[in-house]
């Protein structure tokens, strides 16, 4: 009886970590460099050795000499383990993967290789069943500790069929999108500020012409060629398409399907840098040079003048640049700029100059000054489409903040909630607390953030400014990874937070009792980077 609840538990869990394996890999987009990173992370590393681990390693190799005693502490461990996933499950907090066509064909393997290890050592269980031999348990266990690598195996042995498909398919989306001689494509790049500039776009175009947009986290090559196979007909007359990178040749390899006459360059900075290798490469992909270089020479270029990396990278002056450049500021006059910035609690109203002598007044329910850089890039594109700065304004007047974009939500006991928890970078951290400042200074804030990830050779310095900014802006600040969080804290310090309110702590109900004793009704709370769901929904109102 025990062992066929052995290997009920057993299927429940390791169904489960099949699970978590596929997901994590479809998050990380099937890409080893991106895992790898992660990795190196404390809650990466506890993915693989912890405490429960290494208690099932021993297990296994002291059962070696002493199997009749170790081994039967292994249905405690798996009826511990099973009744946690079930708990998980029952709660709806179960990782698992977004199903698509890849996924659900893993998955389905997965299953099949779960039950054919099963199958495979049916002899033993025939044998020993009613002995309650130990053996059986041993191979249960070790099957167990291999999941990460059997399931990780199998995510890459269907690469190559991947590989295959996907450029058979991205064959297709050039075909298509040849046919449409009369298509308007814009390409938006950069490290940061892409689906913002590409919403705002969007909003702005709508109101005149017919426009396709990617969705959300659409902005790989194979995205972007299932898009257009998907959704691109007749009707369109602009495409808008965000264009992201991991690596050298990636936004080319986009280009190349899209074919962009316009190009936008948001911004640079070190995000991802760890899975460039170099700023010489990422200068290359998210900087810009690769959209520029496929640009035709009736094209246009629109730059975000304020990013110096962007105009200092070592290729601009070889580059051969489209005839029409049109670059955007909010510090200097240029070809298209802004000034009169007012930033309140709920909207941002400014100005919008042309070199040309035309303007427009702007008045956005966005929060945050970084907003207006956006704005000016998606106006200039509008622009060079036919519109005018004040057909521009009145449609800005209609955007809305992107879901987990500096978004303003009711919180608990009256608090107020700035939710930012969609992407982080090091710009957009900083631009957020800059926000905080027009708060009343009557009013505590507050920021919940993780550290930030793929900085590579920038992680500390750019933690560091983060931390800096913390100390003059935030009264409390809870940093729930553990990374960088002793370089935020004394940089905090320094600039002025107390060394007992900047703290570290991942557990989101640990978390939630804090913020109940220290905060009061009208606080704020920034919530900034990928966050736990749990967290987030235990703050916000419903």
């Amino acid at each position: 009886m025990v062992v066929y609840l052995v290997v009920i538990f057993w299927l429940i869990i390791v169904f489960k970590k099949l699970c978590f394996w596929v997901w994590l890999w479809q998050i990380k987009e099937y890409r080893i460099k991106r895992l790898i990173d992660h990795f190196r992370t404390t809650k990466g590393k506890k993915l693989i050795i912890n405490k429960l681990f290494l208690v099932k390693l021993l297990i296994l190799l002291g059962s070696v000499f002493l199997l009749p005693i170790l081994a039967f502490f292994i249905p405690l461990i798996f009826f511990i383990e099973a009744l946690s996933v079930i708990k998980h499950l029952w709660q709806k907090t179960l990782i698992i993967p977004v199903l698509t066509t890849k996924t659900g064909v893993i998955l389905f393997v997965g299953v099949l290789l779960i039950l054919f290890y099963l199958i495979g050592i049916v002899p033993f269980f025939l044998d020993w069943a009613l002995k309650l031999s130990p053996i059986i348990y041993i191979y249960f266990l070790a099957f167990d500790l291999l999941a990460p690598i059997i399931f990780s195996g199998l995510v890459l042995a269907f690469q190559p069929l991947t590989l295959v498909l996907r450029n058979r398919m991205i064959e297709k989306a050039k075909q298509k999108r040849a046919k449409f001689k009369n298509l308007i494509v814009v390409g938006i790049t950069g490290s940061y500020g892409k689906t913002s500039t590409k919403e705002f776009l969007f909003s702005i175009l709508s109101t005149k012409f017919k426009v396709l947009k990617t969705k959300e986290h659409q902005n790989t090559d194979s995205a972007l060629a299932q898009h257009i196979l998907n959704k691109l007909n007749l009707k369109y007359q602009i495409f808008i398409a965000e264009i992201a990178a991991y690596s050298r040749g990636e936004v080319k390899s986009a280009c190349d399907i899209v074919k962009p006459k316009i190009g936008i360059l948001c911004g640079v900075n070190e995000q991802h840098l760890a899975l460039f290798g170099s700023m010489e490469n990422l200068i290359s992909a998210e900087g810009g040079a690769e959209l520029i270089k496929s640009l035709p020479q009736n094209g246009c270029l629109i730059v975000n003048k304020d990013n110096e990396k962007v105009l200092n990278f070592i290729e601009w002056q070889t580059l051969k640049l489209p005839q029409s450049r049109i670059f955007c500021s909010i510090k200097t006059k240029s070809d298209l700029w802004a000034e009169d910035i007012k930033k309140s609690k709920e909207q941002i109203c400014f100005k919008i100059f042309s070199k040309n002598g035309d303007f427009a007044e702007f008045r956005v329910n966005l929060l945050g000054e970084h907003n207006v850089s956006n704005i000016l890039l998606a106006a200039a594109c509008a622009k060079e489409l036919g519109m005018s700065l004040d057909e521009i304004a009145k449609a800005c007047q209609k955007i809305k903040p992107l879901e987990k974009t500096m978004q303003i939500k009711k919180g608990i006991n009256g608090l107020n909630i700035i939710d930012d928890s969609y992407s982080a970078n090091p710009d957009g951290v900083l631009a957020a607390l800059d926000y905080l400042k027009i708060l009343p200074k009557t009013n505590k804030k507050i920021i919940i953030m993780p550290c930030l990830i793929e900085l590579g050779p920038a992680t500390q310095p750019n933690h560091q400014k983060i931390g800096e900014k913390i100390g003059q802006v935030c009264d409390l600040a809870i940093i729930t990874t553990k990374e960088m969080f002793e370089e935020i804290k004394k940089a905090a310090i320094k600039t002025g937070i107390n060394k007992k309110n900047i703290l570290f702590m991942e557990n989101p109900k640990e978390i939630l009792a804090k913020i109940k004793s220290f905060s009061l009704p009208g606080d704020t709370i920034l919530l900034e980077g990928r966050l736990s769901n749990e967290l987030i929904e235990r703050l916000v109102m419903r």
